[in-house]
């Protein structure tokens, strides 16, 4: 998508996500009009701005708010083009202990943000979500599950604003701050890795395929689909051998609201997936009867009946060390 003249916002814009768009747009030097970066961390926009310094001109501008905050975001959103909602509390074991903390920002925040865009006339807003959310059995998931129902619905009420919401879900950031990978790395050093599952497998995106991924629903959304990448998979053992291969490992069982595999797509979301070759679009429930209709807009190929997409029954899995060289040339860790 051209963003040359457009105004972006992103809400948790001093996460992982956040950064690593804000540092791609600079570098490919897109000629945006502004980026802002809203977060509620003022440690983090502050360590952020050391690289990519506030503007006079207001190209880029760091703001200061919470999605709970649904005042402070038609502030923040007005004259904007697009948002990526970026913004939620990620941490499985965290919202298993604190539940309706999660749900304040995961939920209730996504509303906020629907309500801002749509007060404010914003055009596109994507909203990131997980694999967790397919089938959720933790309350993570189940919180995602409920915003991206929210952002899908959300282009019920746009009437004749040329407003769209779509959903991009994918699985497990490489070295995303929380993730197993940081957290291999640095436990290697302890003389043993712990391992909840010897089984377990993920999904595997870097954040350069993450921005690329949020960019291609930039262009061609036309509003309540859910884009899910192809992705390969690995084995949390493949990963612990390339990480810190001799280091013994050791079983501690799965944690609370865990998974062996991660799933993306669910057999009853089958009837309204279609592949785009690169992608999988789960479509909105408006299409059921007019499947078609957005087949020839848009294209793709229906995908068969019963079809799911999970992380342990994935054709495309890692060997060790395609794992190592992902993790020297993403990164920069070597072993």
């Amino acid at each position: 998508m051209d963003l040359t003249g457009k105004s972006i916002l992103i809400t948790g814009g001093t996460g992982s996500f956040g950064s690593a768009f804000v540092r791609k747009i600079i570098s490919e030097k897109h000629k945006v009009r502004r980026l802002v970066i809203y977060s509620r961390d003022e440690l983090k926009q502050y360590q952020m701005s050391q690289e990519f310094p506030q503007t006079k001109d207001g190209a880029i501008r760091y703001f200061i708010g919470d999605v709970r905050d649904e005042d402070r975001l038609k502030l923040a959103f007005k004259n904007i083009d697009i948002v990526i909602h970026a913004a939620a509390l990620k941490q499985v074991p965290t919202a298993e202990y604190n539940p309706t903390e999660c749900i304040k920002t995961n939920v209730l925040g996504a509303q906020n943000v629907i309500a801002a865009s749509l007060a404010s006339n914003v055009k596109k807003i994507i909203a990131l979500s997980t694999d967790k959310a397919a089938a959720p059995i933790n309350l993570y998931g189940a919180t995602k599950l409920c915003s991206d129902k929210l952002f899908v619905a959300a282009n019920n009420l746009t009437g004749a604003e040329d407003t769209k919401f779509a959903v991009v879900r994918y699985g497990n950031v490489m070295g995303s701050r929380g993730s197993v990978i940081p957290f291999f790395e640095k436990q290697r050093s302890k003389g043993y890795l712990p391992i909840t599952d010897d089984r377990m497998t993920r999904f595997n995106i870097s954040l350069d395929e993450g921005i690329d991924m949020v960019t291609h629903a930039l262009g061609n959304a036309i509003g309540g689909e859910i884009f899910i990448p192809k992705l390969p998979s690995y084995n949390i053992m493949d990963l612990a051998k390339a990480i810190a291969p001799g280091v013994p490992t050791k079983i501690v069982g799965l944690r609370p609201g865990e998974k062996i595999h991660e799933e993306m797509i669910t057999s009853a979301d089958a009837p309204m997936t279609l592949d785009l070759g690169k992608y999988y679009v789960i479509l909105p429930d408006t299409y059921r009867y007019d499947l078609y209709d957005y087949i020839t807009k848009v294209g793709g190929i229906r995908v068969a009946e019963g079809f799911s997409y999970n992380s342990g029954e994935n054709e495309n899995f890692l060997s060790i060390e395609q794992i190592r060289i992902l993790l020297k040339q993403k990164l920069g860790i070597s072993v």
